[in-house]
């Protein structure tokens, strides 16, 4: 299950969080990781915890919001690993802000981050996605780091769900485009992780994410806990695995039932 092996996957916001464990886990299942990320010292450090856990790792600075930094991530890929079979397209931001207290500033760098960084990657990844799959046996994956946020309505953070409303359904957009091209493309939507990212949230209920604010949003939660970046960390590996092999175009909540409720 979960057969990575031999793949090579460029997974951006790789330093920490949701990224930096599914960095982790697809080089647990096999597959070489490009650990890309602007945080230099702990994207260093998750790419030595992968190679001193008998993986292939390799740390490369990349600005998603810049052209050129993929382009380097690629070439990097190539010339270090041979390819990229795999894109996991995860770095983003979160402004928790309601429309009337938004800036343009804040929108502009939601709009970069979440979006164009996913439409960067996407489009300069692809071609060599599309040239490794004509000798691969399943072809090359894309999975896009979305959020129940985007799939429902956010109160607090609007902008960012309009953000990740956007990848839902770009990702769904290039499913069809490139799925006579050998890559699939599927979006995973977390719900609240325990992540940096998700102690954001935490502290904007209450004071410094208190145990008693954890308890309350763990219990409106219909599974009965919060995310670990594990859980993600899984749905991303299956999704871009020869299991998941007539899988895309699909949206994934690993939100603990909050979207069904």
């Amino acid at each position: 299950m979960n057969n990575v092996a031999g793949k090579v996957a460029i997974v951006s916001g790789g330093a920490r969080g949701i990224g930096g464990e599914s960095a982790r886990q697809l080089a647990a299942h096999g597959a070489a990781v490009i650990v890309a990320d602007i945080l230099l010292d702990e994207g260093e450090t998750n790419a030595e915890t992968i190679r001193q856990a008998g993986g292939e790792a390799q740390f490369i600075k990349l600005d998603v919001t810049a052209a050129a930094s993929w382009e380097n991530a690629v070439a990097k890929a190539v010339s270090l690993f041979g390819g990229v079979d795999i894109l996991v397209n995860n770095a983003g931001i979160y402004i928790p802000k309601p429309i009337m207290e938004s800036s343009e500033e804040d929108f502009a760098r939601l709009i970069a981050v979440n979006l164009e960084g996913v439409f960067l990657g996407t489009k300069i990844c692809a071609p060599e996605m599309m040239r490794r799959a004509e000798t691969a046996k399943v072809g090359s994956a894309i999975v896009n780091i979305s959020s129940a946020a985007g799939l429902v309505g956010s109160r607090n953070a609007p902008i960012y769900s309009m953000t990740k409303g956007g990848v839902r359904l770009f990702t769904k957009s290039t499913a069809l485009e490139f799925s006579r091209k050998g890559i699939r493309c599927n979006s995973v939507h977390p719900g609240l992780i325990d992540t940096p990212m998700g102690g954001m949230l935490l502290n904007s209920r209450g004071s410094e994410g208190s145990n008693d604010v954890r308890a309350a949003i763990a219990n409106s939660h219909p599974i009965g806990r919060i995310g670990e970046d594990t859980d993600i960390a899984a749905a991303v590996v299956f999704l871009a695995s020869d299991d998941a092999a007539f899988i895309t175009g699909a949206e994934l909540a690993v939100d603990g039932g909050v979207t069904a409720i």
